[in-house]
């Protein structure tokens, strides 16, 4: 039983990042990780059939991706009965160093198998096919003949599936995000000096022109209901909602890495006297903001840590 334990805390790491890419939440993916374990445990207990498992991170993953898928299927109706805008529950480390390194070589490793928001809001267009054949694929390199048993169908058809997900992701109006970390901290630098000027000409110098601002409050907190497209736009609409932030009172804020991307965790009290918690997280490309990403779904913040004594502004 140890035994089994130890081998099985080994990969739980890899296991809730496929998880994670692919259900969009921290909640979703640790239950599916505890059923993989449960499994696991039915299906492996005897040493015989252990053995004839050469690969347990191959078989650990096949199945936890036929538990992901169905979720997947079984979440439709769920997202589609959401109020507001969704995103997904963010996953929330702390911030390297601005040369793009992290504090500790565990740190950079973790930071391997990570994706931005970006992408994630891209992989809720899919699919659950496309999504779970595109993540164990393009993400995580499983062959397709792997790909193809957690589907149940041909290596052919799961190479297909995986080709639209893909086309879906490099679409022409999806939200670029190609800056490495020392991009983005120079980029996130100059908005958040923008935005504290209160200056829109300037902040929209930051922005890209077809900029999008998301944001998720699980209708907790008043937040717009369809994301706002376009640099004047979304730079009128961000002035006003760290402007309104701030009149709330104190603001404590710090950088942080979330979904693998640069952005911040900020805290403070609401109009009403209820705790605010909020991760902004960034997709940057060509030297411009193309994404903002504004997660304050009380329900999907609970978990974090507190941000401690820093102010705001974050400082990058």
């Amino acid at each position: 039983m140890h035994e089994r334990a130890a081998e099985f805390e080994a990969e739980r790491g890899h296991l809730l990042a496929v998880a994670q890419r692919m259900l969009g939440s921290r909640s979703e993916a640790e239950d599916a990780v505890q059923e993989t374990w449960l499994r696991y445990e039915g299906a492996l207990a005897d040493p015989a059939a252990r053995e004839q498992v050469r690969d347990l991170r191959g078989w650990l993953t096949t199945t936890c991706s036929r538990i992901c898928l169905d979720v997947l299927r079984s979440a439709r109706v769920r997202r589609e009965a959401y109020p507001g805008q969704w995103l997904p529950e963010p996953v929330v480390r702390a911030a390297p160093t601005a040369d793009g390194f992290a504090p500790d070589p565990a740190e950079r490793a973790v930071r391997a198998d990570q994706l931005g928001t970006a992408l994630l809001v891209v992989l809720e267009r899919l699919t659950p096919e496309q999504r779970v054949a595109f993540v164990l694929h393009d993400v995580f390199a499983v062959p397709f003949a792997t790909v193809a048993e957690v589907l149940g169908t041909t290596p052919a058809a799961a190479r297909q599936l995986a080709s639209r997900g893909r086309r879906a992701v490099t679409a022409p109006n999806v939200t670029r995000h190609t800056a490495d970390l020392a991009e983005q901290y120079k980029v996130l630098a100059a908005f958040v000096a923008a935005v504290e000027s209160g200056e829109l000409d300037r902040l929209v110098e930051v922005l890209a022109p077809d900029v999008v601002v998301v944001g998720d409050s699980g209708g907790h907190f008043p937040a717009a209901r369809r994301p706002v497209v376009g640099a004047e736009l979304a730079g009128r609409f961000l002035l006003g909602l760290f402007g309104q932030a701030a009149r709330y009172g104190d603001v404590h804020a710090r950088p942080v890495l979330v979904d693998g991307a640069l952005g911040w965790q900020a805290e403070t009290v609401f109009r009403d006297g209820r705790p605010l918690r909020m991760v902004t997280s960034f997709a940057v490309h060509e030297g411009r903001v193309t994404g903002v990403f504004n997660q304050l779904n009380p329900e999907k913040v609970a978990h974090l840590s507190g941000v401690g004594g820093e102010d705001w502004p974050p400082r990058f």
